[in-house]
């Protein structure tokens, strides 16, 4: 398998890692239809979890393996410009916060569901550039950790966004699966754009570690953390976020 993977493009690796990753948030969004209304206890600790995954496949899979590559500074760099890329389409992209309501620019102009979509779109473009990075730096086992945490973590992220349009009326049960489903789609681009990045320009690999780090640490800052804290669950969250780091640390250590 190993001898198959050198072979192929770059390219077409994180073709296939966001292919997989897309279908494990899939299945979690179609978990609704098994457990259309989840308690939110179950929710923040299975959201905590996924930010410990991204939180520590951050460090070990991306911020690390930059500065081996190309120093410090290179990933500092691209740590800023992945925070930084978030923070303008957070503001720019119109879409839905369940709690925090319309945010971007126009976003009274699209349909609820849509802007929903969008909101969770944002969340999971760090999620496939990651993937797509990992493939295509050439360390093939330390792509397909990536592939596994993510893929992992996606299961509750994609349970929890369905969840949270069923409940939202966004549509029946079966709708709301699918409205999680859809805002996965975007990591399959994604990882491809992150493996061809770095492919054509290997020089540019230390930046785009870091500037899939930083967009995923943004991410698990201003979005999820604060999710898993709103509804006063903030120890259960904080123990599916210890569970998920040291999951992933396992991972890290058994690959």
């Amino acid at each position: 398998m190993v001898f198959w993977a050198e072979s192929v493009s770059p390219w077409f690796l994180g073709f296939l890692g966001g292919l997989a990753i897309t279908f494990l948030n899939a299945v979690g969004a179609l978990l609704v239809l098994l457990w259309p209304k989840p308690p939110s206890q179950a929710v923040n600790a299975m959201l905590g979890f996924a930010a410990g995954v991204m939180l520590t496949a951050s460090f070990t899979s991306l911020i690390l393996p930059g500065i081996e590559e190309g120093g410090l500074f290179p990933v500092v760099v691209g740590i800023a410009l992945g925070a930084l890329f978030l923070t303008v389409a957070d503001r720019v992209v119109p879409h839905l916060h369940l709690e925090r309501g319309r945010e971007g620019l126009h976003g009274e102009r699209l349909r609820a569901v849509w802007l929903f979509i969008l909101a969770i779109t944002l969340h999971n473009l760090p999620e496939g550039l990651a993937v797509g990075v990992g493939l295509g730096s050439g360390d093939l086992a330390r792509g397909l950790q990536l592939v596994l945490a993510i893929g992992l973590q996606n299961i509750p992220e994609g349970l929890a966004a369905a969840a949270s349009a069923l409940s939202a009326g966004m549509g029946s049960t079966f709708y709301a699966g699918i409205v999680g489903i859809r805002a996965g789609l975007v990591e399959i681009p994604m990882a491809v754009l992150g493996a061809l990045a770095v492919e054509v320009a290997r020089p540019l690999l230390p930046y785009a570690m870091g500037f899939a780090a930083g967009a995923m640490l943004y991410v698990i800052s201003d979005e999820i953390i604060p999710e898993t804290h709103r509804q006063g669950h903030e120890r259960l969250a904080t123990l599916g976020f210890l569970l998920g780091a040291v999951a992933m640390l396992a991972l890290d250590v058994a690959l």
